[in-house]
């Protein structure tokens, strides 16, 4: 089993151990396939782009790199509700994710995934957003202004194009 599989298990029996003593979960449920949540998590995903660029323009791009994070997260959580899937937990989705691709479900590029991954991106010299995040959510910068956010901006609408696309694929 893969790594992917092993961790949609756990994030499945995890959610059915905690809807068993409350309403809330922090994992993975299966659902119904459901396009018209699928694309409510689109337009959250174009709100957000529209934030990162209101922040840029407005003195705050430190907002704007928490903004891109939230952009192509929520295209990840498009994705998988067209597939039956709902995740309140980020490691989830992104096991739901490549479980999906592993399966051939859905073609979602490498660096839009690996950019809201936990890893060690700035040593494979790819863009993380979830790094980024981390460093201006929590550092005292207030200004990116190296092209990182050019970079993420990109990044943000190769994310909604390819969740719009996979959402629409029969």
């Amino acid at each position: 089993m893969s790594q992917a599989k092993n961790k949609v298990e756990w994030c499945l029996r995890k959610a059915r151990k905690e809807l068993e003593g409350s309403a809330k979960h922090r994992g993975l449920v299966e659902t119904k396939p459901d396009l018209e949540e699928a694309k409510k998590h689109i337009a959250k995903a174009e709100h957000n782009l529209k934030a990162v660029l209101s922040f840029e323009k407005a003195g705050f791009s430190d907002w704007s790199v928490s903004a891109s994070f939230y952009t192509i997260y929520h295209c990840l959580l498009a994705v998988i509700r067209k597939h039956g899937f709902e995740s309140r937990n980020q490691e989830c989705t992104l096991a739901m994710i490549e479980h999906l691709l592993e399966q051939g479900k859905v073609r979602i590029s490498k660096d839009v995934i690996e950019a809201v991954k936990t890893t060690d991106a700035e040593e494979r010299h790819e863009i993380s957003a979830i790094t980024l995040r981390e460093d201006y959510q929590y550092g005292t910068e207030t200004s990116i202004r190296d092209g990182r956010l050019d970079d993420l901006r990109a990044l943000c609408r190769k994310a909604i194009d390819e969740a719009k696309e996979e959402i629409y694929r029969a």
